[in-house]
Formats: C-alpha cells, structure tokens, sequence
C-alpha cells in the first residue's frame, strides 16, 4: 500500500536502485580488470611486453583468489544503488517536467536529458567513486568505505574525495546522454510486434548493448585520465594527467582498458534500463 502511494519520483529511485544492484553485483569484475589495466600502465617500463584482459583476469585470480574480482564490491554498492536510483529519479522527473504531454525527446533532447540526469548523480556520489576506484587499484589497503572515507580525509583532505571530476563529468555525462539517444532512436525503430510482445525486454537490451558500445568508444579517454587523477595521491589536474598519458603511452593509452570497461558499461546499463523499465512498467508508470 504504502509502495502504491509513493511518489512517482521515489518510485523510479527505487527501480532504478534494484536495476544498479543486479547490474553492479554481475559485472564487478569487469570492472576491476579494467581499474588494473588502466594503473598497471604506470609501472610498466618501455618496451615491456603488453598486457592483455586475460593476463589481469587471471594474475588476480592467482593472487587474490577468485573472490578477488569483486574487490572494490561494497564501494560499487554504496555508489551504484543509490547512484542509478538518483539517476533515474532524475531523468524521470526532468523527462516529466519537460514533456508533459508525453511527447518523446528528439535525439538533442534525449542527449541533454541523459546529460543532465548523470551529472547530478556524478556529482554526489563522486566521493564513492574515488574510493571504489582506489579499492580496484589494489594499490590501498582500505578495509571498509567508512574507513576509507575516514582515512582520506584525514591524510589528503576532504577536497581529495572530488579529485577527477572534471573527468568524471567528461565522462558520465557524455555517456549518459549518447546512451540514451541510441537507445531512444533503436528502440523507435524496433517492429510494433516486438515492443508489444513478451519478447520486448530482449528487444530494449539489444538496443542497449548497441547504444552502450558506441557510448564507451567515445568516452573511453575520460575514463582513463579520471582513473590516473583518482588513484594518483598527487592529485594530478585533468590537464596533467592528459600531457603525461600522452607523453608517456601516446594516443593508445588513451584506450587502455577499452575491452572490459566497454563490456561493462554496455551490460550493466543495458540491464539497468531493460530491468528499469520493466520495473516501471509494473507500476502503472511511463519510463
């Protein structure tokens, strides 16, 4: 009764925050990878031969144990449920706000929308965001997200906990709003028989996993230089972290990492959205 009073708003929260937990807990690993990739380029010396996806997935295994992929699992929680859940929320109280009369958002719209919606969740889970990441590095021996919290501010200062995010927002936002036009325009496109029929689901995730892709490709540079801002403890400005990855590993290192994040990305939001929506959908609400 209570769930069926709730504010449309709060409602989508919740939905988004289921769809952030079965999508975060899934591809955890992905993401740790690509966090080892993305650092392990710092310590590399010229000429050392290169290392792959594989290598990382099964160097942690060796090291870590296999329960080691979800290293940096609990700051994934605490960022990604109510992380998704403030993204949703607010891309649904904008898309209403917006379009009152249900008209759908063009393909600028719908980049401005998903744009707008990531930048307010960017923001205030920023702070998880670099703890989960330093969690990832394997180069802090944090035990717990308060802990961490506790620790940074006490040896680095508080203003460590927003390091990156001018990355961060170079990052998401694009992501989001690209994201979101894709999937807009494909499932636009889909037959009427398949948005219709039980098959619809299938039909918004292969949508998402094609919008997801070409998302990552484009923003996968920002992700690097956040990573390199956020795990450093000298706080490198973003213009720093640009001429040293560049100087360093040239224009590819502008892509490390590229594979397991593009995975990732593209899985967890493709899920997060096809569970989203059908979430929605069950409480009589228009995603």
């Amino acid at each position: 009764m209570e769930l069926a009073l709730a504010h449309p708003a709060l409602k989508a929260f919740m939905c988004g925050s289921l769809s952030g937990t079965c999508s975060t807990l899934l591809f955890q690993p992905l993401d740790l990878v690509k966090t080892r990739l993305q650092t392990l380029q710092n310590t590399m010396k010229p000429g050392a031969p290169k290392v792959g996806m594989m290598t990382v997935l099964i160097q942690v295994i060796r090291t870590e144990s296999f329960l080691g992929l979800w290293k940096g699992v609990s700051p994934s929680f605490v960022r990604c449920i109510p992380g998704v859940g403030i993204y949703f929320s607010t891309f649904y109280s904008l898309k209403q706000h917006y379009f009152q009369e249900g008209r759908a958002p063009n393909a600028g719209e719908a980049v401005l929308l998903g744009a707008g919606a990531r930048a307010v969740a960017g923001v205030c889970m920023l702070p998880v965001t670099v703890i989960k990441t330093r969690f990832e590095s394997g180069r802090y021996n944090y035990v717990s997200v308060l802990g961490a919290l506790k620790s940074v501010c006490e040896t680095e200062g508080p203003r460590a906990l927003f390091s990156g995010l001018t990355a961060t927002m170079l990052r998401d936002a694009p992501f989001s709003g690209i994201y979101v036009m894709f999937y807009s325009q494909a499932k636009r496109s889909l037959p009427p028989e398949v948005s219709s029929s039980p098959y619809a689901p299938l039909g918004n995730f292969g949508c998402g996993v094609m919008a997801g892709v070409l998302a990552s490709v484009v923003t996968q540079p920002a992700d690097v230089v956040k990573t390199h801002i956020q795990v450093s403890p000298a706080h490198w400005t973003t213009k720093d972290a640009i001429r040293y990855i560049y100087t360093e590993h040239g224009l590819r290192g502008f892509f490390r990492g590229a594979v397991p994040r593009s995975l990732r990305r593209t899985l967890m939001a493709a899920m997060a959205w096809t569970v989203y929506e059908q979430l929605m959908a069950r409480m009589g609400l228009k995603s």
